[in-house]
């Protein structure tokens, strides 16, 4: 009987859709940043989320869940109701990288998300402090290869860790690792001298570099139109296979109906069209926009994750 009431019930919900795509949401979204605030991911999200707003008729209210290098939001995202009502403002931590860096990841990476769109994307940046005496990335790879492990680097998230330790190994040179609950607190003690190196999304490192950062180069494959004159770590470090770049992307939880994908699909693209987000996404914070489909979003990441884990595995790093 159950079975039979649905099968009848299926026609009517496909015929509806259109009509929910139009009205949806009833009401504010929820959207998890599985980030501390001043991040480079809570930064995007809340962009995104106060131009998504025009076209939903209700606010994104951006809530942090940071820890556990992002499993903990995405967790919570991927546990909730599927109904289009809690995304995640998600990385290449949480979307493609956990599998291969945690033994227990406390959800399923692959199946636990509905595509949305692709966001933003952005290079990294090799810092230390301004008074440091590594002025270029050879005296910092010469330091390391002098002492090893004693070199520090500081990390809060995947995409942190895995450029730091891609960048040793292919160098031939060990860092010694010291965690950190967010970026803003990362960047404090790299300035303060507690940490020696900080390998962090370009949105975090750009403020502060001429101030209280120097910038030793950048993770893409090319230079920085924010920093014309720092080199790649593929110049910079004669490390021609180098590249690795950080991306947002925004998913709902596994079986959210399709009209709410489509609808919050299309407040991502208007807000894409936003002057003010482009400028400060892209002149600002040196990101790139990327607008897509919910099916070139899924594309996007299922392609992601086998590059991340051949990058991490190059690395030798082992899942904890």
């Amino acid at each position: 009987m159950i079975r039979r009431r649905t099968l009848l019930a299926a026609p009517a919900l496909l015929a509806a859709a259109p009509a929910l795509a139009q009205t949806w949401p009833p009401g504010p979204v929820r959207g998890i940043v599985p980030f501390a605030p001043g991040s480079a991911t809570d930064t995007v999200a809340r962009l995104f989320a106060e131009a998504m707003r025009e076209t939903l008729g209700h606010p994104v209210v951006v809530e942090n869940r940071a820890g556990a290098n992002g499993l903990i939001g995405a967790e919570a995202v991927a546990r909730a109701a599927p109904d289009g009502m809690t995304v995640l403002f998600g990385t290449n931590s949480t979307n493609a990288a956990a599998n291969a860096l945690f033994r227990r990841v406390p959800f399923d990476m692959e199946r636990a998300f509905a595509p949305i769109s692709t966001l933003a994307s952005v290079p990294l940046v090799v810092a230390v402090r301004a008074d440091s005496p590594y002025r270029t990335l050879n005296d910092l790879i010469a330091a390391a290869r002098a002492r090893p492990e004693q070199i520090t680097y500081a990390q809060a998230s995947a995409s942190q860790r895995v450029a730091a330790e891609m960048l040793a190994s292919m160098a031939g040179v060990k860092l010694l690792m010291v965690p950190y609950r967010s970026s803003p607190l990362a960047v404090q003690d790299l300035i303060a001298g507690r940490v020696d190196v900080f390998v962090a999304d370009q949105a975090v490192i750009l403020p502060q570099v001429g101030q209280g950062l120097r910038a030793l180069a950048v993770t893409t494959r090319e230079r920085s139109a924010q920093l014309p004159d720092i080199p790649t770590v593929a110049e910079a470090g004669n490390l021609p296979d180098y590249e690795l770049f950080a991306w947002f992307v925004l998913v709902a939880p596994a079986g959210t109906p399709a009209p709410a994908v489509t609808r919050l699909n299309e407040a991502v693209r208007a807000a894409m069209g936003s002057q003010a987000l482009r400028e400060r996404l892209g002149s600002t914070l040196g990101m790139a926009v990327r607008p897509s489909t919910p099916e070139e979003a899924g594309r996007f990441m299922a392609a992601e994750t086998v590059k991340w884990t051949n990058a991490i595995r190059a690395a030798g790093i082992e899942p904890e």
